[in-house]
C-alpha cells in the first residue's frame, strides 16, 4: 500500500499518491476521525512498483546466534520471526531451526502447557482473551498459539485471532500468534510444538493453545499440552451430544461459557448434566477428577476459578510424577510423528513413486485395482516392500 507524502497531523487527512483512490480503506466509516486506527500505511512495494532509485525494504536475515540471543532476551519480534522460521518447509530453513532449538532446548519445559478446544461459537477467542488478561494482571507472561483453519480449497487462513484478542494483544507479557493448521490433524499446525518450544525459551510461563473445531482428533492437541480445557456452551443440541462422544473423555476440566443475563439458568443446568456425564467417564489423567465449571467470558464471571482449578491440577499431577510422564511421553511419540512425516514426504519426492502413482491412481480411481494392492506396488516401487 501506499500513503501520502505530507503527515496527518500537517493537513488533516493524508494527501493521496500514486493514484490511491483514498486515504482510508472503503470500509472505514466516512466520519470517523483520526482515533480510528485504521489508515493507508506505506508499505514494502512489488519490485516493479519500487521508485527508481529506491530499494525495496527487506528485513534483515537472522544468524543462529541473533535468533538464540533474540528468543533468550524475550524480544517478541525475534519471537515471531523464529517460529516463522519452524514453521517454514524450506529445507535451509529447517536445519537453522533444529539447531536453534537445540540451542534453545536447556531453557524449556518451565511453562505451563494449556489446551482450550470447543464447538464453534462457543467463545473460544473470548475467553482466551479474558482469561489471558486475568494471568497477566497476576504477574504471568502468555503466549496463546492460536490455530486457524485453512481452506481445503485454496490452502489460505484468514488468522483473525489476533484482532478478535484486541485487548490481551495491547497488553504487555502477552504474544499472539495465529498460525495457518495447514490441513493438520486435529486442527493443529504440524510446527506448534516447537513454537511452544520457541515461546518458553522466551519466558512465557502459560502457553495456550487454541484448537479449530471438535471431534475425535482432537486427541492431536492433548498429545502437546499439560491441561486440556474443553469450552461448552449451554443449548448446543446436537452439537452437545456429538461433544460428548468425543472430547470429554480427554478433558481435564470442562467450561460452560457464557454464564451470564438470561443464559445463567441454562448454563447451570447444562452444568449439572455434564457433571452427571462426567461421574460415568474414566479421568483423562490418573489421580484427577473433572471438573465442570461455570464462566462468562463477557463478565468475567469464573475466569479466576478457571485459573485456580488449573493451578490445583498443576499441583496434583507435579506431586503424583503424572506431569513428568505425560511430558516424557509425549517427547517420545512427537518423534515417532515427525518420523512419519519424513517418511512420508520422502515417499512421494522419490523419482520412481512419482512416475508410477499416477498409472495406479487411475486403476484405482475406475476400479480396476484394490486400493491395498496399489498401496503395496507403491511401496515395492519405493523399495519399502
Amino acid at each position: 500500500m501506499v500513503t501520502a507524502h505530507s503527515s496527518f497531523e500537517e493537513t488533516g487527512t493524508p494527501a493521496l499518491h500514486h493514484g490511491c483512490p483514498q486515504p482510508r480503506p472503503d470500509w472505514v466509516p466516512e466520519d470517523a476521525g483520526p482515533a480510528f486506527a485504521t489508515w493507508v500505511l506505506q508499505g514494502a512495494r512489488p519490485s516493479g512498483l519500487v521508485p527508481q532509485g529506491k530499494p525495496a525494504v527487506r528485513r534483515k536475515p537472522l544468524s543462529l546466534e541473533d535468533y538464540v540471543f533474540g528468543v533468550l532476551g524475550g524480544d517478541p519480534m525475534v519471537v515471531a520471526r523464529a517460529i516463522t522460521l519452524v514453521e517454514s518447509n524450506a529445507p535451509a530453513h529447517q536445519e537453522l531451526a533444529q539447531q536453534m532449538l537445540e540451542k534453545l532446548l536447556p531453557h524449556t519445559g518451565l511453562a505451563k502447557r494449556i489446551g482450550i478446544t470447543g464447538i464453534p461459537g462457543a467463545g473460544k477467542s473470548t475467553f482466551i482473551e479474558a482469561f489471558g488478561c486475568h494471568l497477566i494482571e497476576e504477574g504471568h507472561r502468555v503466549a496463546v498459539l492460536a490455530i486457524d483453519p485453512s481452506s481445503s480449497i485454496s490452502g489460505g487462513s484468514i488468522l483473525a485471532d489476533k484482532v478478535r484478542m484486541e485487548k490481551l494483544s495491547r497488553m504487555d507479557g502477552a504474544f499472539i500468534r495465529p498460525t495457518p493448521s495447514g490441513g493438520s490433524l486435529g486442527g493443529v499446525a504440524r510446527k506448534t510444538r516447537e513454537a511452544m518450544l520457541v515461546c518458553e525459551a522466551a519466558g512465557y510461563d502459560v502457553i495456550i493453545v487454541e484448537t479449530v473445531g471438535v471431534g475425535q482428533n482432537e486427541v492431536t492437541v492433548r498429545s502437546m499440552v499439560d491441561f486440556f480445557l474443553v469450552l461448552m456452551i449451554a443449548g448446543a443440541g446436537d452439537e452437545m451430544q456429538g461433544i460428548k462422544k468425543g472430547v470429554i473423555e480427554l478433558a481435564d476440566a470442562l467450561v460452560i461459557n457464557k454464564a451470564d443475563g438470561e443464559n445463567v439458568a441454562r448454563a447451570t443446568a447444562a452444568q449439572a448434566e455434564m457433571r452427571r456425564v462426567l461421574h460415568y467417564l474414566h479421568p483423562a489423567t490418573a489421580g484427577w477428577s473433572t471438573p465442570a465449571l461455570l464462566a462468562s467470558a463477557l463478565t468475567g464471571r469464573g475466569v479466576d476459578e478457571v485459573w485456580r482449578v488449573t493451578e490445583d491440577y498443576f499441583k496434583t499431577s507435579r506431586a503424583s510424577g503424572e506431569l513428568e510422564r505425560r511430558r516424557r511421553t509425549q517427547a517420545v511419540e512427537w518423534m515417532h510423528a515427525l518420523i512419519a512425516e519424513s517418511l512420508r514426504a520422502k515417499f512421494y519426492a522419490s523419482a520412481e513413486v512419482k512416475a508410477r502413482i499416477g498409472v495406479l491412481e487411475t486403476a484405482v480411481a475406475n476400479g480396476r485395482k484394490p486400493a491395498m494392492a496399489a498401496a503395496l506396488e507403491m511401496l515395492k516401487v519405493a523399495g519399502l516392500g
